[in-house]
């Protein structure tokens, strides 16, 4: 395999894994500020609980006086320096005698803001714990109508620390077990089969000729499953296609070769048809004039290759041509006119006629009778039969008496190599088919059985020709 196809697959995957860590750690950090606050107003609420606590105990002692050891008990278990609670008669102090002189800022919690809690929080690790702050929060004793603490922001600070600390580890660990999981499955469900599809192609490149092995057929449901499917059947198609481009590129030299000589020879047959002109019996002169118009066909047919230099056949030089005329001819040129095993039948209108090439137009109905006569054996019969819609396009059908075209070749009974008769070059459909296109016109299968084949032609009128 060549050196850049090899890094394809695992630059794949290490960038879905990559990816996918720096997706889930974004999501992290974007998480990461509402969270940190969500935790600093937790802390604090915390602490006005238990200052609460604290101030109905100092409530319940007489004369609302502790004694200064409890005091310092009460506020160290509250987490806070200080505490105001004012009551609708009275206010209950804890701490006023060790109050710091300045507090540095102050913190509403009564009706807080995301966008405030957010910035208060990142204003708490910036300050690094260094400073005192004040905080107002909602009572819960009813009748009170101010709860405020006083406490040291250190302790919070290193609270934080130590939650974002563990918001990140727990980020790392997270980003890596869901960039595995992810991994795994983008691995099992993409990569895989766009590694098989890769080699396919890969493989196809250098040796489209060859018939690779079919391996097992992906039945996945999902686009990965049907691209695998298409693929197969787009390289089966290419394959079939250089097969006969080859057989037609082989054909087209052996043409070449012989196309010459056989001018040649053909001369020489229509001056001996031209002498048989000459004799005088009825005979000969019916026998010389099916002679005389199948070599004059054969000569043109040589010249116009030549001229063209490969085997498609030239424009079209149309003109009006009387189709029953055409059809006759097509009969004395394969000897149906005088086979009594065989019956002919041409059933359209005498005056009816189709813009055409008269040449090339006559090979397609030749081939299309050829055909009719060859797969009924020694006897049967063939009917052309034609008619005129009123927009000018004529329907022309070819049927006979034949066993039918079986299923299996129907599909690919215009194409060239592809006969249905042992000894059949394939050639005559496909040759039928390329002039009716050419002349803007169709032609198709119209029904096949067990009784007989009809094939359809329809050809446009001069007003809508090609």
């Amino acid at each position: 395999m060549p050196e850049h196809y090899k890094p394809l697959t695992s630059s794949l995957r290490s960038r879905l894994l990559v990816l996918t860590f720096l997706f889930v750690m974004v999501i992290s950090a974007l998480i990461y500020p509402t969270s940190i606050a969500a935790f600093r107003q937790d802390y604090l609420e915390t602490r006005l609980e238990n200052a609460q606590i604290a101030a109905l105990a100092l409530e319940a002692a007489p004369g609302n006086m502790v004694s200064p050891e409890l005091e310092e008990r009460l506020l160290a278990q509250s987490g806070v320096i200080a505490i105001i609670m004012r009551r609708d008669d009275k206010s209950l102090l804890l701490g006023f005698n060790v109050m710091p002189e300045e507090v540095s800022a102050t913190f509403d919690l009564r009706n807080p803001s995301l966008g405030m809690l957010i910035m208060d929080a990142f204003g708490t690790l910036e300050e690094g714990g260094n400073r005192a702050i004040r905080v107002l929060g909602d009572p819960m004793v009813p009748g009170t109508r101010m709860l405020e603490i006083t406490l040291h922001e250190s302790g919070l600070y290193q609270a934080l620390r130590n939650y974002s600390n563990n918001v990140l580890v727990l980020s790392l660990i997270t980003s890596l077990f869901t960039g595995i999981l992810v991994y795994l499955a983008l691995h099992w469900m993409l990569v895989r089969p766009m590694r098989r599809l890769k080699d396919r192609i890969v493989t196809f490149r250098q040796k489209p000729e060859a018939v690779q092995s079919p391996g097992r057929q992906n039945r996945r449901p999902d686009e990965i499953g049907l691209v695998e499917r298409e693929l197969v059947r787009m390289q089966d198609e290419l394959r079939q296609n250089l097969k006969q481009k080859s057989n037609l590129a082989a054909l087209g030299e052996a043409v070449a070769k012989i196309n010459h000589d056989l001018r040649n020879i053909l001369a020489t047959a229509q001056l001996a048809s031209d002498s048989l002109q000459r004799v005088d019996h009825p005979g000969v002169q019916k026998v010389t004039r099916r002679l005389v118009n199948s070599v004059s066909r054969a000569v043109a047919l040589c010249e116009s290759t030549i001229r063209h230099g490969k085997a498609d056949d030239p424009i079209p030089e149309k003109k009006w041509v009387v189709l029953g005329d055409l059809v006759t001819e097509v009969a004395v040129s394969l000897g149906l006119d005088e086979d009594d095993q065989f019956t002919f039948n041409c059933k359209m209108d005498a005056d009816l006629a189709v813009y055409v090439d008269e040449e090339q137009f006559h090979r397609v109905l030749l081939n299309l009778c050829r055909n009719a006569r060859e797969v009924q054996g020694e006897a049967g019969e063939i009917c052309v039969s034609a008619s005129r819609d009123p927009d000018g396009t004529v329907h022309i059908k070819v049927s006979d008496k034949g066993p039918g075209i079986p299923e299996a070749i129907r599909p690919t009974l215009f194409k060239a190599f592809q006969s249905s008769r042992a000894g059949g070059t394939g050639l005559g459909l496909a040759t039928a088919r390329d002039i009716v296109l050419a002349h803007g016109g169709q032609i198709g299968l119209a029904e096949t059985s067990t009784d007989g084949t009809t094939f359809m032609i329809c050809m446009p009128g001069e007003e809508n020709s090609g």
